[in-house]
């Protein structure tokens, strides 16, 4: 396993979600997504986010043959790659609530642990 692959692609994580946190910043409920262009534009280009997160985590399991992410069972990692299915088999009828409440409640706390991963991977 390349270690400098496995923190480029973390980087890569902590950045969308520190990206998704400021997109989202402005939501005060999930009919601010809804309710304007602008919000719809939001919800979609978080949503590309939320994809482009789940495909990397995949990259790590395939990579670290599921060994990493598995020692920070804080993290719902089996929800969070199920995310793009979510996503892109619903993207027409995508539910602003669900997307909503992955930001409010889901992001900061992921975003956490791919600090710690990170920090921890630098001392091995």
């Amino acid at each position: 396993m390349s270690s400098q692959l496995l923190e480029e692609i973390l980087e890569q994580i902590l950045e969308a979600t520190e990206w998704i946190e400021r997109k989202c910043s402005y939501a005060r409920c999930e009919d601010d997504f809804i309710d304007t262009e602008e919000g719809q534009e939001k919800l979609y280009s978080i949503c590309i986010k939320l994809i482009a997160i789940d495909e990397s985590l995949k990259n790590i399991d395939k990579i670290t043959h599921n060994q990493l992410l598995s020692q920070y069972p804080e993290i719902e990692w089996k929800k969070i790659k199920g995310i793009r299915d979510f996503i892109s088999h619903h993207y027409f009828d995508i539910d602003a609530g669900i997307i909503f409440d992955i930001c409010q409640n889901h992001i900061n706390p992921l975003k956490q642990t791919i600090q710690t991963i990170l920090k921890d991977i630098a001392i091995q």
